[in-house]
């Protein structure tokens, strides 16, 4: 068995266990709670891709994931969109967006990238933020066109709650898995593959990569596209699920949040983001009575980790059987020479 088909077989075993859930468990509270683990561990495994895998310092990631989430509500709300068409628009919408920065990227480098990226999403934020102009008169008040720093909300659904009455929360959690699933295999066979060489070379010498023929260009394109599909519909998917969207997705603590999961899972591993979601999540869950403290508590969560553990929970495991397996390998004794 290949690394690859060992990763996607790997793969599809979690998702037949996290299947599981709904049918062993009635809790409404961890169903719900699991669903958002779907949406923000495809955000991570996707931002894995362009930073850990590709070695661009991008911070774009949550303004893709807005520009999915709005796209799609304001279809909704204005033109009574199906979520079922909007969703993937708005993910196409959010790929464009990310290969007009892609092209914005190409010349720089390192910390100028995050720069760049950080001051386009605050534009947006303010943007929106700003819109105060009645674009619509509704019951409810003013709407700007933007929705302004109430956002949009009762703008449309997957249709669950009229399919499956008081337990529609269990179709959105199997679309979220499935989301989560593909953003997931997709990832394991762009890293597994020649192209996923390419990327980790051009980040690791790109001066040697150019000499071999790598085309940087296309490269940082075709990353920034792919990653920004599933970043988007994500955005969607969670728009659907809250049933609301609005300036707060913009936030900087998320940003930080989800770039904490990659940190403490492993950048620039196939498994870290998934690890690292899942444990941070699960850490914030169990210090919500805490109040402040949660803060002080997932901060010393991440200095542990980057202290004791730079590469991550999954690259300290990989150095720890590559460290077994060059012992073991070690301890075989050599067959001895007959002399005649």
């Amino acid at each position: 068995m290949t690394a690859r088909q060992r990763d996607i077989t790997l793969c599809l075993l979690f998702s037949g266990l996290a299947a599981l859930l709904p049918l062993v468990s009635d809790v409404r509270y961890t169903v719900t709670q699991t669903t958002f683990f779907f949406i923000w561990a495809t955000v991570v495994v996707q931002w894995n891709l362009v930073f850990g895998i590709g070695g661009i310092f991008s911070l774009a990631q949550m303004a893709l994931f807005a520009i999915g989430a709005y796209t799609t509500a304001m279809l909704g709300y204005y033109f009574g969109t199906s979520m079922i068409l909007a969703m993937p628009i708005g993910a196409l919408l959010a790929v464009l967006f990310s290969v007009a920065l892609g092209l914005a990227c190409l010349k720089l480098r390192g910390p100028y990238v995050a720069l760049l990226t950080l001051c386009v999403a605050q534009v947006l934020y303010l943007t929106i933020v700003n819109d105060t102009d009645c674009f619509t008169n509704p019951p409810s008040g003013c709407m700007p066109l933007m929705g302004g720093v109430r956002g949009f909300s009762r703008f449309g659904d997957l249709g669950f709650r009229e399919l499956l009455g008081s337990g529609f929360y269990v179709g959105r959690y199997y679309v979220g898995l499935a989301i989560l699933t593909v953003a997931m295999i997709v990832s394991i066979i762009v890293i597994r593959s020649p192209m996923g060489l390419a990327f980790q070379a051009l980040r690791d010498n790109p001066v040697y990569a150019a000499a071999r023929g790598m085309d940087r260009f296309k490269y940082q394109l075709w990353i920034f596209g792919l990653s920004a599909f599933f970043t988007g519909l994500a955005g969607s998917f969670y728009a659907v699920n809250t049933g609301a969207v609005g300036p707060v997705v913009f936030s900087f603590s998320h940003l930080l949040f989800l770039l904490s999961m990659i940190i403490v899972g492993g950048v620039g591993t196939i498994w870290g983001p998934i690890v690292g979601a899942l444990l941070l999540m699960f850490a914030e869950e169990a210090m919500r009575e805490l109040g402040d403290m949660r803060d002080i508590g997932m901060g010393l969560i991440l200095v542990v980790c980057v202290v004791l553990m730079p590469r991550g929970i999954v690259g300290l495991f990989e150095d720890l059987v590559r460290w077994r397996t060059a012992r073991t390998a070690q301890a075989v004794p050599l067959p001895r020479r007959e002399t005649v």
